[in-house]
């Protein structure tokens, strides 16, 4: 098995669909590129923002973490 790998949180935070085309957010550890969805557009989901760990702010959402079940973790956060 390969291990993903690890990233700071200085690096996800790069990935905002901002300063660099990528779009990433972590959530329990796992970082996931979010890019190809439609909801994340500019790196932005109604009041969340990409480049960061979602864990905590899950808890508001309308949702649960089924929705990382539709990507696969690329990375670690450290």
């Amino acid at each position: 098995m390969n291990e993903l790998p690890i990233y700071t949180r200085s690096q996800l935070a790069l990935r905002n669909g901002q300063e660099k085309p990528e779009i990433w957010v972590a959530y329990k550890g796992n970082i996931y590129d979010v890019s190809r969805s439609r909801l994340w557009r500019n790196g932005k989901h109604y009041e969340h923002w990409a480049g960061q760990d979602l864990t905590t702010e899950l808890v508001d959402a309308p949702h649960d973490e089924w929705v990382f079940e539709h990507f696969e973790p690329i990375g670690r956060l450290v």
